[in-house]
């Protein structure tokens, strides 16, 4: 009888164990997927402010064009800008596109700056702050999606965390940090012709 009583208690400390084991496994698995969405949630919103960006883009090349028409350059490389980010898939892509519309943005503006008629002028004034408050925007939600990034990608490089990202097939690395663009900290010349 005694050998039959250890024999049960060492099935069910064994079944017990099983038990703890699987429903680690499971909110392991379950918080890789959680996590992933989450980054991926504050990547929507990123890319939800820039195509509010990208939509008031034309109305205010339209604008300046008016103005300006012998600046095709500065038309050109907004276009060129513009059609890269809509051509990019991943988010590194869609990063990399993001920084040269910036570019060519500042550019833009700062072209803006040779036209004082333009400047005075209450559609590209109305313009303006409709953009300067969508640049805000982006510079929230590109906060929050490094913070989820950070948190996503410091899981998936622990021991546990990348045991459960490879096990669910996640890319982690996809996921990299919005950065400045070269030469961002470079405030645009403004020229006086």
């Amino acid at each position: 009888m005694k050998k039959s009583g250890c024999l049960m208690t060492g099935i069910g400390g064994l079944v017990v164990l099983l038990l703890i084991g699987g429903a680690f496994f499971v909110s392991g698995y379950n918080k890789a997927a959680q996590m992933e969405e989450t980054v991926r949630k504050a990547w929507g919103n990123v890319e939800n402010v820039l195509q509010r960006r990208f939509d008031l883009i034309p109305n205010l090349v339209e604008t300046v064009k008016g103005y300006a028409s012998h600046e095709e350059e500065i038309f050109t490389r907004v276009a060129e800008a513009r059609s890269a980010y809509q051509s990019a898939v991943t988010p590194k892509d869609k990063i990399a596109a993001t920084n040269a519309m910036e570019g060519a943005l500042s550019r833009l503006l700062a072209v803006v700056e040779n036209y004082p008629d333009l400047k005075a002028s209450e559609n590209f004034l109305r313009l303006q702050d409709e953009l300067a408050g969508t640049e805000n925007r982006i510079a929230v939600e590109r906060n929050r999606y490094n913070e989820e990034a950070e948190i996503f990608r410091s899981y998936s490089r622990s021991l546990i965390g990348g045991l459960f990202i490879k096990i669910r097939g996640i890319d982690w690395e996809k996921y990299d940090y919005f950065q400045a663009a070269e030469g961002a900290q470079t405030a645009p010349q403004v020229k006086f012709d």
